[in-house]
């Protein structure tokens, strides 16, 4: 397969080698500082593209990947509240194709799997609070991470009490605390840590008088996210239509 990369830091480089390990071939590299390849012969022949950027670009890359009709893998965040209608559209009505997740970590699809049928049965236990706890890099700008976003989503379609989530504490990189641990009933509340070069930790407490149940996944190295984003565009090669991990794992 050919693919395409868009975004070169540190998850692009372990793509790369994941990619190339699996038999792939690496046409196009797209930075920052050579945006003009874009529109080069070398992009327009990828099978796909995988994009690792940030939410301020992510919406371009896809729109500039599209008018060559590249297939695009994405893992960036905070681009869906204000473009998600058009790129449904894209999809929809003009046959481009997105491959999207939060996390393509398989460790953390199979965490979100577990996550929905615990949330299911946690539903009839009204004496259970849930909150949540996600500790990243300190090289993360957004809090609360777009996987704790998606499994607290997750959580709150199940919890017939809870209507939402909403922002719970940040503690800094230099030990600086903002933010408030006191949240309305109906929120789960997500508390965020920025600390040293932690991949991802996503913990869910359910706290009772009585008792209570913690599930966490930790993930060790960046490596889970590069595997899951490759085998993402080893599905997308084949499929269409705006896609994520519950199309590729049927759990």
């Amino acid at each position: 397969m050919k693919i395409a990369l868009i975004g070169y830091g540190k998850m692009g480089k372990m793509i790369e080698e994941i990619a190339i390990s699996r038999g792939h071939e690496i046409v196009s590299i797209i930075d920052i500082d050579n945006q003009e390849d874009f529109d080069s012969p070398a992009f327009a022949s990828a099978d796909v593209a995988i994009e690792f950027t940030a939410p301020h670009v992510a919406y371009g890359n896809y729109l500039r990947a599209f008018s060559h009709n590249v297939k695009v893998v994405s893992g960036s965040t905070g681009w869906m509240d204000d473009h998600k209608a058009d790129v449904e559209r894209l999809c929809r009505e003009q046959g481009q194709t997105l491959f999207w997740a939060s996390n393509f970590s398989i460790g953390v699809a199979i965490f979100s799997a577990a996550n929905r049928y615990l949330a299911k049965i946690m539903n009839q236990f009204p004496q259970y609070d849930v909150e949540m706890e996600e500790v990243h890099h300190i090289h993360k700008l957004d809090a609360p991470s777009g996987t704790a976003i998606t499994l607290a989503e997750e959580i709150v379609a199940e919890i017939d009490r809870k209507d939402g989530w909403t922002k719970g504490t940040l503690l800094a990189p230099d030990g600086t605390l903002s933010g408030e641990r006191n949240a309305d009933a109906d929120k789960l509340r997500i508390d965020s840590i920025r600390r040293d070069e932690v991949p991802g930790i996503h913990t869910i407490k359910y706290d009772s008088e009585a008792d209570c149940i913690t599930i966490t996944h930790d993930a060790h190295s960046r490596k889970g996210f590069a595997l899951g984003a490759v085998l993402a565009a080893e599905y997308t090669k084949d499929h269409s239509g705006l896609l994520t991990i519950s199309d590729m794992f049927k759990f």
